[in-house]
């Protein structure tokens, strides 16, 4: 510590023999640098306030409907992203800036002079936001604010409208392409089940289902074939047992013939029917669910005709019965009789083609799982794709609403709360405090000019200092003898650094004490 002290005097003590030049050059940098900011330009600043206001009434009653961003979000980030080239270059020419711009570097020049100059500041809680601009002319500095505040309200309604019309444009591009993949789907899903038709579920039951319900309609069937059976055999014994001699009229089976219907086949056709109402309320006639439908019921149609056929041939082949007897209860049991043998031919006829129908299913499940995994895997890929077109059809929708939305009501209620303003008082540069940056800037040159005059041409003031500059053995020190003269000038050299130094300090003062009554009496 002691060392560092004493290197401290003696670089004090070798700076002392150029103070003057010191002196000289704080003097000529304080009048340089008071010159300067003496001769700076005034600048004017003008400054409007604007309330952005984001509540809107539509937008609760349009919840759920319409799409509804962060529009606090949107105009906080619109603030911190205005002050760009493209917004600079508009501004400029809004506020005729650049008429006396002729070369492209005077053009460059002058937007980055108003992209520096411009400012905005917000209080994101209130919603307030404060634009100004400082320029040499009021007037310049006012129309530039003035076209900054159309800037502004500008680009938050046009960013808007354009990702609106992005936003359509997408969803429009996706709903194209969704159609073309649905409509695949569609294609590969019907030529499936044309390929298939025979064995493709149109209720939504798989092989094995379908299986069981064909066996519990053939047990059935043939169990109803047994009763009409059973019930044939009876009638045909008491017949027997009457001993009738006459014979009924041949036409008697043919009116019970016409008198039998196939309940099971016309209730099967009602219900094919309805269900083929129902599935062109949906798709068109070209679907596989509408195709598939109107063959089975095409099929059943033609099986009720080939069981009433054989009803005529069970009464064609009746046995004739005489005409002569009179007895009612002898001819009521004839028609029993008859009735009995055409429900035994139709049951026996279901009961082949229910055979028919099962032996044919059989033979199907050795490949049905992979045909049901294969119509899976389309119906599953023709239900996304379906499910994600109206999707994107309900989003297109809200994306219309959400546009109308923003042209009725707006993003956001821009109020003007303080129009744009000059200020006639110039708020820059402050000479005050730049006087005073000037002081200490001539006193700093003043002692770094001295520092490095005695670096240049240094001296030892005692023998210690010069042995450890040289390495040298130091043989003797001769003393300087200061006489009362020589004192008296060294004193008088002191006065005249002091007053220098002090009148350096006091002209600043002097100069800054001026600045502060003048600029009293402009805010007055």
């Amino acid at each position: 510590m002691d060392l560092l002290i004493a290197q401290l005097f003696s670089i004090a003590k070798r700076m002392w023999r150029f103070r003057w030049y010191g002196v000289a050059v704080a003097w000529l940098a304080g009048v340089v640098s008071a010159v300067a900011v003496l001769l700076m330009p005034d600048r004017f600043e003008a400054s409007a306030r604007i309330y952005v206001d984001t509540q809107s009434i539509l937008k609760p009653l349009m919840s759920g409907l319409a799409v509804q961003p962060n529009v606090e979000q949107q105009v906080v980030m619109l603030s911190r992203t205005l002050i760009s080239r493209p917004n600079v270059e508009k501004l400029v020419r809004m506020a005729d800036l650049d008429l006396k711009s002729q070369s492209k570097a005077e053009q460059e020049a002058t937007i980055d002079r108003v992209t520096k100059a411009l400012s905005i500041q917000s209080t994101a809680r209130d919603n307030l936001y404060t634009l100004a601009y400082r320029d040499r002319d009021p007037e310049t500095a006012k129309r530039v604010v003035q076209s900054f505040v159309s800037v502004f309200v500008e680009s938050s309604l046009g960013s808007t409208r354009r990702d609106t019309a992005t936003a359509a444009t997408f969803i429009n591009e996706q709903i194209k392409n969704y159609e073309a993949k649905l409509e695949e789907a569609e294609g590969r899903l019907k030529a499936f089940r044309l390929r298939n038709i025979e064995i493709t579920a149109v209720d939504g039951k798989d092989s094995a289902a379908r299986l069981g319900e064909m066996s519990a309609q053939l047990d059935r069937a043939r169990l109803e074939l047994r009763e009409a059976e059973n019930a044939r055999d009876s009638a045909e014994q008491q017949l027997t047992g009457e001993g009738s001699h006459g014979t009924a009229t041949p036409n008697l089976l043919q009116d019970t013939v016409t008198n039998v219907a196939t309940p099971e086949i016309d209730g099967r056709i009602d219900a094919q029917r309805r269900n083929l109402d129902g599935l062109l309320q949906r798709y068109t006639d070209a679907h596989p669910d509408v195709i598939s439908t109107r063959k089975l019921i095409k099929d059943l149609e033609e099986q009720k005709r080939k069981e009433v056929a054989e009803l005529k041939k069970a009464a064609a082949a009746a046995p004739a019965i005489s005409q002569g007897s009179g007895n009612m209860a002898q001819q009521e049991m004839l028609r029993m009789l008859a009735s009995a043998k055409v429900q035994v031919a139709s049951l026996r006829a279901r009961v082949q083609e229910y055979s028919a129908r099962y032996a044919a299913a059989l033979n199907a499940m050795k490949t049905s799982p992979q045909l049901e995994a294969e119509a899976a895997q389309l119906n599953r890929d023709y239900a996304i794709h379906k499910k994600n077109y109206e999707d994107l059809v309900a989003r297109r929708e809200s994306a219309a609403i959400s546009g109308e939305l923003d042209v009725a009501s707006g993003v956001a209620d821009f109020r003007l709360i303080d129009p744009p303003r000059a200020s006639d008082k110039p708020v820059a540069p402050n000479r005050i405090l730049l006087l005073a940056g000037a002081m200490f800037v001539s006193l700093a040159a003043g002692i770094f000019t001295t520092f490095v005059a005695s670096q240049l041409r240094p001296v030892f003031h005692d023998a210690a200092e010069l042995h450890g500059r040289t390495s040298l053995p130091i043989l003797g020190v001769v003393s300087s003898l200061v006489t009362p003269a020589e004192k008296r000038r060294d004193r008088i050299d002191l006065i005249r650094f002091g007053a220098a130094t002090i009148g350096l300090v006091g002209a600043f003062a002097v100069g800054m004490a001026v600045m502060a009554i003048l600029l009293a009496k402009r805010v007055g």
